[in-house]
């Protein structure tokens, strides 16, 4: 799918403030913490989008796990110009809840360790009022919250991915590690899922747009409302500064190599070329900002007082 992002509709969105940040209403009764340190909210268009924080780690051995093919010398000269350690990588793991006025759609579930549950209460939500869950992929981090103690954690919500997600996991033997956390996560709710497809619609001005390679079926979404837009890149890019100044750098969890990089610089391309922010799962909390091109790579720009009230 190409995303229609044109620059006309950008300067619009620019002029509206698409992270002007209210205390809007995200279930009867409730208002958002708009400055809580695990759930941030913004406006876009009619949408309240909150970023949740789930839980966030430090791992060593970043250049092995974000630095495939790339010399140790220019690994840490990317690091030391980003004022950050070539040896240690903060992760961080951010669901994302958006309001569209008539459902609650929310992104991803998290590691499954009751960080998505303070998140949302933050926020003012309570998992039964989510009505819909979308799963952009299918590793642990994004599917250990669909259960707690054997029960789903939505219990009123269906679900959406995509096909080829669900059917490579599914199909896998028993032994593997990513293959039975879906059979014990995502198979018993199967008959509450359905299947979206490239430029398929999850609900009004929320699209899909395929983004394969980090996993066979790996999914972003474009948020639309009153002409401003947003697009929530899941793992397109697994970390803020590595695998946007060097697209090409291989990430030990991207399953197709070459077709993870293909779509890292398609959607990071459009993104900067039409000034349209984003969400990334594992950006630095709150997990948005903007794209700019530098050199042959790219800068992830973090919001600022975009986002204060």
């Amino acid at each position: 799918m190409t995303i229609k992002l044109t620059r006309r509709a950008a300067l619009g969105a620019a002029a509206a403030l698409p992270f002007a940040s209210a205390a809007p209403v995200l279930a009867a009764g409730t208002e958002t913490k708009t400055n809580s340190t695990i759930a941030k909210s913004f406006k876009l268009g009619d949408f309240t989008v909150t970023t949740l924080l789930d839980g966030s780690l430090p791992r060593d051995g970043a250049k092995d796990i974000f630095g495939g093919g790339a010399s140790d010398e220019d690994f840490a000269k990317v690091s030391a110009d980003n004022f950050i350690s070539p040896e240690v990588a903060q992760f961080f793991f951010t669901p994302t809840l958006v309001n569209t006025g008539s459902e609650l759609v929310l992104f991803d579930t998290g590691l499954g360790q009751g960080g998505i549950q303070a998140a949302l209460a933050d926020a003012g939500v309570t998992p039964d009022q989510v009505n819909t869950v979308v799963i952009t992929h299918m590793h642990p981090d994004h599917i250990g919250g669909m259960t707690t103690n054997d029960a789903p954690t939505f219990p009123n919500a269906r679900y959406v991915t995509a096909s080829p997600e669900y059917d490579f996991w599914a199909a896998q033997d028993a032994g593997n590690r990513v293959g039975d956390l879906v059979a014990a996560k995502v198979t018993p709710l199967a008959e509450k899922m359905t299947f979206v497809e490239d430029g398929g619609e999850v609900a009004s001005g929320i699209t899909a747009v395929a983004a394969y390679g980090h996993t066979p079926g790996h999914t972003v979404y474009h948020l639309e409302s009153n002409g401003q837009r947003l697009v929530l890149t899941a793992d397109l890019a697994n970390h803020y500064v590595w695998s946007f100044a060097h697209p090409e750098w291989e990430v030990r969890f991207d399953m197709d190599k070459a077709a993870a990089t293909a779509s890292r610089r398609n959607v990071l391309g459009m993104l900067a070329a039409d000034k349209v922010p984003m969400i990334g799962y594992h950006m630095p909390f709150p997990a948005a900002g903007f794209v700019e091109t530098r050199g042959d790579g790219f800068r992830f720009v973090p919001v600022s007082y975009q986002m204060m009230g």
